[in-house]
């Protein structure tokens, strides 16, 4: 008697364990149904640009849920607004861990927001993933193994322009109109970095706030050095207003322009493209409004994406492109997750990603992580534009050269 009792008490004891586990997984955002996925966008203020990312992954996440979901589980893509103040990031990301129960935070934009709520996550070992940026410190699995970013970094960016500069423009005059945050610095020191030797180049540099209405005044300063070669780094808006500044100056200099301030529909053309013609630029995505990716855009996964994107509000083809690639490399993590849905396993699955290629990715361009490698995309490709399409120039980019006394 005594062994039965002693049997089903152990029983018992399994089960209340089985069911803690069960609840355990529950509060972390999974249910039968569902699994649930935090993130935090500028919908609305001076960066409201970039929340149409959000809106490209609600979009193809509404995709994936007509599909089935995910091993029978719809996503729960629970999406808040900061406003544009990363202030906000903090109280917005405990809302949703807190009290919303996610899962994960995903994509959340911007850099000192992704910064400001780091250690809280860590700390609560809710993964960060794919951070709608490319500062270095938000991919350091030796600091902080929940927080993994997505894009190549600012910095490598700004060292493969520098290369490029070195390579086809040597002794050339330089200048550079960066934003006045985390990102135009970043990118700035990137070429820097690059230039090593040479850095003096750059004659004149400007770093302005986002909202500057005075950038044709600085466009004026920067004609007056004399400069061959013009680096900018900042917004799509402001990027097209500076081309387009630049042009009724009279001034046609080597235009370099920041990969996410690229786009053919949303900067080139508003600039006028006989401005825009022969810009240069680093790219990892393909461009929606390019010509040379009609076909390949034209498919019906992509028109049903784009038809739930503009019901949403979308109304940005870069925008677009971003969201849709990073949040399909999301739901290929969580596939490989399985049935374990874990916070521990989907970190697991973050860092053994194998030469994926997400859809909208460049040719060439594939995603690859590991235990000590947390930036899934490393890769670019140059590219000119020709006053209608992206031309690319050599190969793709794994890396760019960097004076080791400059890091």
């Amino acid at each position: 008697m005594g062994i039965l009792i002693r049997t089903l008490l152990a029983g018992a004891v399994a089960l209340v364990s089985l069911g803690a586990i069960t609840q355990q997984l529950r509060d972390q955002g999974v249910s039968d149904t569902e699994i649930r996925i935090g993130n935090v966008m500028p919908y609305s203020g001076t960066l409201e640009i970039f929340g149409q990312i959000g809106k490209a992954e609600a979009a193809y996440f509404d995709i994936v849920n007509e599909r089935g979901g995910i091993g029978g589980r719809k996503i729960r893509f629970m999406s808040y607004d900061d406003l544009s103040d990363p202030s906000n990031a903090m109280d917005l990301t405990r809302i949703l861990v807190e009290t919303d129960n996610v899962l994960l935070m995903f994509g959340s934009f911007g850099t000192p927001g992704n910064l400001a709520v780091r250690k809280y996550l860590n700390e609560r070992q809710v993964p960060q993933l794919f951070v709608a940026s490319g500062d270095q410190q938000l991919s350091d699995p030796s600091v902080y193994p929940w927080t993994m970013g997505w894009q190549p970094s600012y910095r490598e960016e700004g060292r493969i322009y520098a290369n490029y500069i070195q390579a086809f423009y040597p002794g050339k005059k330089i200048v550079a109109l960066w934003q006045n945050d985390q990102f135009g610095r970043d990118l700035f020191k990137g070429l820097e970095q690059g230039l090593g030797d040479v850095a003096h180049n750059i004659r004149v540099d400007i770093a302005y706030d986002v909202d500057d209405q005075h950038l044709d005044g600085h466009v004026s300063v920067l004609k007056r050095s004399g400069a061959e070669i013009f680096v900018f780094a900042g917004v799509p808006e402001n990027a097209a207003k500076v081309i387009r500044a630049a042009a009724e100056h009279g001034w046609r200099p080597v235009f370099i322009v920041n990969q996410m301030a690229a786009s053919i529909e949303t900067v080139l053309k508003p600039a006028g493209t006989e401005n825009a013609t022969g810009v240069i630029t680093a790219a990892f995505l393909k461009d929606a409004s390019d010509p040379a990716w009609k076909d390949e855009l034209g498919s019906g996964a992509w028109r049903s994406f784009i038809e739930k994107y503009a019901k949403a509000g979308g109304k940005d083809d870069a925008a677009a492109v971003y969201g849709y690639a990073a949040a399909e490399t999301l739901v290929q993590v969580l596939t490989q997750c399985g049935n374990d849905l874990s916070r521990e396993n989907v970190m697991k699955q973050a860092a053994a990603l194998r030469d994926y290629q997400a859809s909208a990715l460049l040719p060439g361009i594939k995603i690859n992580t590991g235990q000590s490698d947390f930036r899934p995309v490393k890769q670019l490709r140059l590219f000119q534009f020709d006053g209608r399409s992206w031309q690319s120039i050599g190969d793709v980019l794994d890396t760019a050269f960097v004076d080791p006394g400059k890091k």
